[in-house]
């Protein structure tokens, strides 16, 4: 079955991504996510879409090279053009069978048109109950964002 509004990486960690920890750097972490969430939307909006916020970006446990990593991104909520994508980190060792949350978060794109301006996208209708809720908790968190951006305003040169 076809879903367009989820997509789902899987690969292996490499030697190139390891920080002086000896574990994955976070920042290649966050370039998975990037590339991982920018397929969800794109297949989405069927446009080019820039990333224009990532949020809640929380790292559970380490993740070590060699390690089968899987990434799972689903549309949580569309805006006129926004798509708001829920990002899941896991790995696994070969050995192991089951792989294991390592981190998480949100990532927001907007889909552009030939001349960089925002463009409509269709709208993400909710199926299930725990797509519902998702909807739900985007919509609060996007709320929350505007507060504090309403609040820190007077600290920032626009």
């Amino acid at each position: 079955m076809d879903y367009p509004h989820k997509t789902t990486f899987q690969f292996i960690s490499e030697p190139s991504d390891i920080n002086f920890g000896g574990k994955v750097h976070g920042g290649s972490v966050m370039k998975w996510i990037d590339q991982a969430a920018y397929t969800c939307a794109r297949t989405w909006a069927e446009s080019y879409c820039v990333t224009v916020y990532v949020g809640g970006i929380r790292f559970y446990k380490p993740i070590s090279i060699g390690e089968v990593i899987k990434i799972e991104c689903a549309v949580i909520y569309t805006g006129s053009s926004s798509i708001h994508i829920m990002v899941e980190v896991y790995s696994r060792d070969f050995s192991e069978h089951v792989f294991e949350k390592k981190t998480h978060c949100i990532i927001i794109f907007v889909a552009v048109d030939e001349k960089g301006e925002p463009k409509k996208v269709k709208p993400w209708i909710p199926q299930t109950d725990q797509e519902k809720h998702l909807e739900e908790y985007a919509i609060r968190l996007k709320d929350l964002r505007e507060k504090i951006h309403t609040e820190m305003k007077p600290f920032f040169n626009e």
